[in-house]
Formats: C-alpha cells, structure tokens, sequence
C-alpha cells in the first residue's frame, strides 16, 4: 500500500465517522421531536368525567 492509499483510507474512515456523527445527531433530534409531540398529545387527552361508583365493577360473561 502506497502512501496515496494510506491518505485515501484515512479520509475515507474520517468522512464515514462524520457522516455517522450526523446521522446520530439527526436521529436524536428527531426522537427529541416525536417525545414532545407525544407528551403535548398526552395532555391534550380531555380528563376522565367522574362516574357513578358502580360501573366498572362486573363484567358480563354470557354476552
């Protein structure tokens, strides 16, 4: 292996560790994105109406 080869592996290596970098950073950035959007949906969800006490208790087996 000349040194022409040496230089071309070695850029090589450092432009796939940059690319890899990027791409990692993209990623996250977008799951970052995708939780805040799901938390701002989460508390968008209207509350619960209280019910009676007695619903919720049986479940009907026969239907």
């Amino acid at each position: 292996m000349d040194v022409t080869g040496i230089a071309q592996l070695s850029t090589t290596m450092a432009d796939t560790g940059t690319k890899q970098a990027v791409g990692i950073a993209v990623l996250k950035k977008a799951q970052d994105l995708q939780a805040s959007s799901a938390s701002a949906l989460i508390e968008a969800i209207p509350p619960v109406p209280n019910l009676p006490a007695h619903l919720g208790n049986n479940i009907n087996t026969k239907a």
